[in-house]
C-alpha cells in the first residue's frame, strides 16, 4: 500500500496528525513531507487562499518529518494514535460537497436503485429493461438542452423518467453535503459503512479544491461512499446513505494547479479503481472524466455563486461513472462490499487513495472537530444566551 506518488512532479500539499502535536499541513519536497504550517499557513484553508500558493511555499523552508514511504507506512489504520504521525485528509476547515449523476451510466444505475427500491434481487432485472429502452440517448446530451429536454418526454412517455435522471440532464446539478468539515478521512484510514446497509460500493471521483472566491486551486482522489439500498429505498435518505462515520475519503493529497496541472488535465483523467477482499474476490473499475455530462468549472459554478457562499472554500466530489454490477455473493445479486475490502482509487497525476472497509459503527469515532483544530491558545466560546419570546417565530 502507498500513496503512488513516488518519482510524481508536481506541487503537493496536505495534512498529517504530527505525534505529540497535532494536525499540520505539509509540502512535498523530493520525497520528504515538509511540514509548513509554522511558516506557511495554519490551516489548509488558510493556504489555499494564498493568490500566489506555490511562491508562498517556495519561500519557506518547513520542518522534515521523513520519508513520504515512512509516513505511508504508519499511516494504516491508526486512526486516533496521537503518538503516530500520520496523513489526514488534505482539508479541513472547508465545507466538503458532493455532485452526484454526472455520469450517463451512473444515472441509468440510479434509475435502476430506484425502481427496485433498495432490492439488488430486482436490479438485475430492472437494468434490462431500463436499457432497452434508454439505449444510448443519453450519452453526448448537454443538460439543460433542448435535446435534453426531447429524450425527457420520451422517457416520461415510456413511464421511465425519474428524479435522478431530472438531476442528470435537466438544468440543475445535484449538488448535496458529503459530511462536515474536519470529517473526512484520508489515505491508509478505514471507510465506514453503517450498519443497516447491504448493498453498497465505492465510488471513484475526483474532488476539486475550491477558494473562498470560487477559484479552483488544485484537485484530489476521493471515495464518495455509497449505500445503494438506503439511497434507492428514497432519495430523501440522501443524508443516511452519504454521510456517515468515515464515510467520505480524500487524498492522499491535494495537486495544486499550475501549468503543468490544469483544469484540462482533471477533464482528462483516468481514474482506475481495484477492490480487494478477504475472500478472494477482486473487482476492478474506471471512471473516465472524459465522459462527464457537467463540466467540472460548471458544477463549482452551480455549488457557489450569488446564491450561496462559502467563506472557508469547499471541497467538492465530481461524480463517478463507476457503478459495479458485477456478481459477487449470488447470480444477479451485483456487488456489495465485505468487511476487509481495501479500496484502491488511482490517477496518473494524483497518485493512489488506499481505503480499509469497516462498519461506521467500528472505525474510530469521529472527534477532532473545528473547535479542536484551531489554532494553540484558540477556544471556542459558548454563545451568549438570548431571550426568546414564547410567541416569536423562528
Amino acid at each position: 500500500m502507498n500513496t503512488g506518488l513516488s518519482g510524481v512532479t508536481g506541487l503537493f500539499v496536505g495534512r498529517v496528525w504530527r505525534a505529540s502535536v497535532g494536525p499540520s499541513v505539509v509540502t512535498l519536497r523530493d520525497g520528504r513531507v515538509i511540514d509548513v504550517t509554522a511558516k506557511a499557513a495554519p490551516t489548509m484553508r488558510d493556504l489555499l487562499e494564498l493568490d500566489d500558493i506555490a511562491g508562498h511555499l517556495g519561500a519557506v523552508s518547513g520542518h522534515d518529518l521523513g520519508s513520504l514511504a515512512e509516513i505511508e507506512a504508519a499511516s494504516v489504520e491508526v486512526e486516533g494514535r496521537e503518538d503516530v504521525t500520520r496523513l489526514l485528509a488534505p482539508c479541513d476547515l472547508q465545507a466538503v460537497k458532493a455532485c452526484g449523476v454526472t455520469f450517463a451510466r451512473s444515472m441509468i444505475e440510479r434509475v435502476i436503485e430506484e425502481r427496485a427500491a433498495g432490492d439488488p434481487g430486482r436490479a438485475d432485472a430492472i437494468r434490462g429493461r431500463v436499457a432497452g429502452v434508454i439505449g444510448d440517448s443519453l450519452r453526448n446530451l448537454v443538460p439543460g438542452s433542448a435535446k435534453a429536454g426531447e429524450v425527457k418526454a420520451v422517457l416520461q412517455t415510456e413511464g421511465l423518467w425519474s428524479q435522478y435522471l431530472e438531476v442528470g440532464i435537466g438544468p440543475d446539478a445535484e449538488v448535496f453535503t458529503k459530511c462536515p468539515p474536519m470529517a473526512a478521512v484520508g489515505w491508509g484510514a478505514a471507510v465506514g459503512l453503517h450498519p443497516v446497509s447491504k448493498w453498497n460500493n465505492p465510488e471513484p471521483e475526483v474532488v476539486l479544491a475550491v477558494d473562498s472566491q470560487g477559484r479552483i486551486r488544485g484537485a484530489a482522489l476521493g471515495n464518495d461512499v455509497n449505500l445503494r439500498d438506503v439511497e434507492g429505498r428514497s432519495a430523501l435518505l440522501l443524508g443516511k446513505a452519504k454521510d456517515n462515520n468515515a464515510s467520505a475519503s480524500v487524498g492522499p493529497f491535494i495537486r495544486l494547479m499550475d501549468a503543468g496541472f490544469t483544469l484540462d488535465s482533471v477533464r482528462r483523467a483516468e481514474l482506475t479503481l481495484t477492490v480487494e477482499g478477504a475472500d478472494g474476490f477482486r473487482l476492478e473499475g474506471r471512471s473516465s472524466m472524459a465522459e462527464i455530462s457537467r463540466d467540472p468549472a460548471d458544477l463549482v459554478a452551480q455549488t457557489r455563486g450569488r446564491h450561496h457562499q462559502y467563506p472557508d472554500g469547499f471541497l467538492l466530489y465530481c461524480g463517478t461513472m463507476f457503478a459495479p454490477v458485477q456478481d459477487r455473493d449470488g447470480p444477479g445479486q451485483g456487488f456489495t462490499h465485505h468487511l476487509g475490502d481495501i479500496v484502491t482509487i488511482a490517477a496518473p497525476g494524483l497518485g493512489a487513495l488506499v481505503n480499509t472497509v469497516r462498519l461506521a459503527t467500528e472505525a474510530p469515532e469521529w472527534t477532532f472537530g473545528t473547535c479542536a483544530g484551531l489554532a494553540p491558545g484558540a477556544r471556542c466560546q459558548a454563545p451568549a444566551p438570548v431571550a426568546v419570546s414564547r410567541t416569536a417565530g423562528r
